[in-house]
């Protein structure tokens, strides 16, 4: 039986030894799995059951984050994905990233020595400490580095107006 794969495993597309050396062994065809139940139990004491389908697993992709005086900046390596492969979404307090990383299928399994990059759908939400302007945010992609940057709001800016009489 295969065990739920790690966050390293996740986001390296690694698999455990053991776990190669079960998939090699075995011939028989695979069998649908039923969902999964998940029990929560919550502090009154109730539980409640939930049916969780089988839903592809996600990589967390690595980020850093950093501020200027002026905006936040958010580098993510998104080597080998296509730009219209990304989605960022941001709101005034945080930025989501999520893509998709498509494998060469003309390598057959067998032929791989080794395995430890990541293929697949990931994703990536960050929390921002201030809030931000989404509208005039900005997203580069150079050499595979994914560079975002939104400008901070500036809560301390001031207007004066002018009362017009009609």
């Amino acid at each position: 039986m295969l065990k739920k794969r790690s966050f390293f495993e996740r986001l390296t597309g690694g698999i455990r030894l053991e776990d190669e050396a079960e998939t090699e062994t075995t011939t028989q065809p695979e069998k649908s799995v039923a969902p999964q139940k998940t029990m929560t139990i919550h502090p009154s004491g109730e539980s409640t059951n939930i049916v969780a389908e089988d839903e592809p697993e996600e990589g967390q992709l690595t980020v850093d984050v950093y501020e200027t005086p002026n905006e936040i900046i958010v580098q993510a390596f998104v080597a080998g994905v296509k730009p219209e492969d990304l989605t960022i979404t941001i709101t005034r307090n945080t930025v989501l990233i999520r893509g998709r990383r498509e494998e060469n299928k003309t390598i057959m399994h067998d032929d791989y020595i080794s395995r430890e990059l990541y293929w697949g759908a990931f994703s990536r939400t960050i929390e921002l400490p201030v809030e931000v302007e989404p509208e005039a945010a900005d997203a580069i992609e150079k050499h595979g580095l994914l560079s975002i940057k939104v400008p901070k709001i500036d809560k301390s800016k001031k207007a004066s107006l002018k009362v017009k009489s009609l």
